[in-house]
């Protein structure tokens, strides 16, 4: 029965140069902000935007993507062990990162963007929520390629056996439910955005993001394995209790949204 599943153990590691690794997740991570920057970049030509608000925009969201989610790693999931070794969090290399710190990192940043800048902070946050969604599914399979954050034991005939971790039995991959689920809301976002011709209602594609990935992250972290030991008595682990405040955010944007695009409609 065991040979009928798929037998995963493939080397995080693509090659090494001296003591320096580098890894599929690193590449796949990079690869978000390299075609997050590609779409923004047709996005923005659209608008008539100057570049160069991109590519202040690129900065802050990258910074505050790898704080955010370092420090929501550290914050939210093991905070013991960090607040006594404070130097352990800047070694982002030994792992530990959380999309939800991530989340807030990214808003924090493009807040303080759109405040230097003179920008709404909806346009922006509309616009970058769209290639953050593609980020989210490259992510993940760097996660996949990490044989990390995977689900419990099924018998579905696409269960993962993560030899590399010393797993038996298979589990669920879940990195891949969550990849592709964020590859379609990707797929929406951009469709959205280029129906309205680059002029979607302000908040629109935000809350949708908002809604659709945290949804998304809270019913598939119910067949996830817990990430830390704290989480293994809770009802809700810790990224669904993370999730809902942001899809409840989510569903304020788009009544908002929603309103002012039927007040425009009326006049």
């Amino acid at each position: 029965m065991i040979e009928s599943f798929i037998h995963w153990n493939i080397n995080p590691t693509i090659f090494s140069i001296g003591n320096h690794e580098i890894r599929w997740y690193g590449l796949l991570f990079a690869s978000g902000f390299f075609f997050g920057y590609i779409i923004l970049t047709k996005f923005f030509k659209l608008e008539k935007v100057p570049e160069e608000v991109l590519d202040k925009l690129t900065i802050y969201t990258a910074l505050g993507t790898i704080i955010g989610a370092r420090l929501g790693h550290c914050l939210f999931y093991e905070p013991d062990y960090y607040l006594n070794n404070p130097l352990e969090i800047i070694k982002i290399w030994h792992g530990g990162l959380a999309s939800h710190g991530a989340a807030i990192g990214i808003l924090l940043s493009i807040w303080y963007f759109s405040y230097k800048e003179k920008r709404d902070f909806l346009w922006t946050v509309d616009r970058l929520a769209v290639v953050v969604a593609l980020a989210g599914f490259l992510i993940r399979m760097g996660n996949l390629m990490n044989s990390e954050i995977y689900g419990i034991q099924t018998s579905l005939p696409w269960g993962f056996i993560f030899e590399r971790n010393g797993e038996m039995m298979p589990k669920h991959p879940t990195q891949i439910y969550e990849g592709l689920s964020y590859l379609v809301i990707f797929i929406i976002l951009y469709l959205a955005y280029m129906k309205n011709k680059g002029k979607p209602a302000k908040g629109l594609l935000f809350s949708l993001f908002l809604i659709l990935v945290f949804s998304a992250r809270f019913i598939i972290e119910f067949i996830k394995e817990p990430q830390v030991g704290f989480e293994n008595n809770m009802t809700l682990n810790m990224g669904q209790w993370l999730s809902l405040p942001l899809i409840f955010a989510g569903l304020l944007i788009l009544f908002f949204s929603l309103g002012k695009s039927l007040k425009a409609a009326e006049q």
